[in-house]
């Protein structure tokens, strides 16, 4: 379904041109497609996955949710571009609050939400990854943690991998920013399972059926549970961070293809990290 017409979420219309809700069977089906961005998401793109996941868990004709990209890039993150055409770093990072994004609904979901990692996946496409109930990905993802780069204190990121993949780990793609492949994304425990690239779609549906057959109350515990071990993150600090200082340098050195002004001239470089 497309519009031109910008209005809310409503039935299978996910607020936001970028998003396709289709229905496969038992299985509602989330795919970004806004290839002429390679996906990076609009604050309306991150709602409409919130609006996805409560759509599901509403719609007694579907038992669970399947989130996916287009071509090579399953989610980069956030449009450094404002989402809108605009540069206002300003108001797309007011917009990023725990009232639009998605992490949280994910992690409340009552149904299974599986995500089916087809290629390029960073900064607010890899949470949402983490934050499925499952992630099957392509042999040909790639996994980044680039926030650090871009002057945003993610505590989200230092708090949840921290406790998936350990603090040692943890720094190590934090503040190098290094790309990680999908066979290391699984061997460090971050991914369930790396399936051939042709075969994504197929594997993740088995999943999610596989998933869909536990009985809901039993596992909506275990979820609970699982949930209550990832913990809370500095939220306060991690929403302030995005109109400071280093975040609006962070924005301008991005668009400018720069360094940022906090790094030493020696160690700055041309083009985006």
């Amino acid at each position: 379904m497309t519009t031109t017409t910008p209005r809310p979420p409503e039935g299978d219309w996910l607020g936001t041109p970028y998003l396709r809700f289709t229905r496969e069977g038992p299985f509602g089906v989330c795919t970004l497609d806004r290839p002429e961005a390679r996906n990076a998401m609009t604050p309306a793109m991150y709602f409409g996955i919130r609006y996805a996941v409560r759509h599901v868990d509403a719609d007694p004709d579907l038992a669970g949710l399947l989130i996916t990209g287009t071509g090579d890039v399953f989610a980069p993150g956030g449009d450094m571009g404002g989402g809108d055409g605009s540069d206002n770093w300003l108001t797309f990072g007011s917009a990023l609050g725990m009232d639009v994004t998605p992490f949280e609904t994910l992690r409340q979901s009552v149904k299974p939400v599986v995500s089916a990692v087809n290629g390029l996946c960073q900064g607010g496409g890899l949470q949402i990854a983490l934050c499925s109930d499952m992630a099957v990905v392509s042999d040909r993802a790639t996994f980044r943690v680039p926030e650090l780069f871009r002057g945003i204190a993610d505590t989200y990121y230092s708090q949840m991998l921290a406790r998936l993949i350990g603090p040692v780990r943890t720094r190590d793609l934090m503040f190098t920013g290094r790309t990680l492949t999908a066979a290391e994304a699984a061997q460090w425990g971050m991914v369930a399972r790396v399936v051939p690239h042709e075969e994504l779609l197929d594997a993740a549906r088995e999943v999610l059926g596989q998933c869909c057959r536990t009985a809901p109350a039993a596992r909506s515990t275990v979820k609970s549970s699982l949930d209550n071990y990832m913990g809370l993150f500095d939220r306060i600090g991690m929403q302030a961070s995005y109109s400071s200082p280093e975040a609006l340098e962070g924005f301008r050195s991005f668009k400018e293809r720069r360094s940022p002004d906090w790094v030493h001239p020696d160690l700055r470089i041309d083009g985006r990290i």
